[in-house]
């Protein structure tokens, strides 16, 4: 997974409390280089209008260049064992035992 992308899902997890699952489903989004940023088409309107209002340079990626973003598979300990999340958008699986 593309370092800005670890970051995304770390940060989701940490700012907003989500669950490994809702953290890899969320959009993603890459630092190309300088202000340039590259954002799944998922991602809200608002969120690309708000970027681009702070200088950034934001272009959509289509669906065959979702790739590029690479993929997640996240688990987090509990107290009482273990959760995880697997990229909707990839290959593979999350598996405890």
């Amino acid at each position: 997974m593309p370092r800005s992308s670890r970051w995304g899902s770390s940060i989701a997890r940490a700012s907003w409390g989500q669950d490994p699952q809702a953290a890899s489903d969320a959009p993603r989004w890459q630092v190309v280089s300088g202000r340039k940023v590259a954002v799944e088409n998922a991602m809200p309107e608002p969120t690309v209008e708000a970027l681009r209002a702070m200088g950034h340079n934001v272009v959509r990626e289509g669906t065959a260049a979702e790739f590029g973003f690479g993929g997640a598979q996240l688990i987090r300990r509990m107290e009482d064992g273990y959760i995880g999340g697997s990229d909707h958008r990839k290959d593979g699986g999350v598996v405890g035992f």
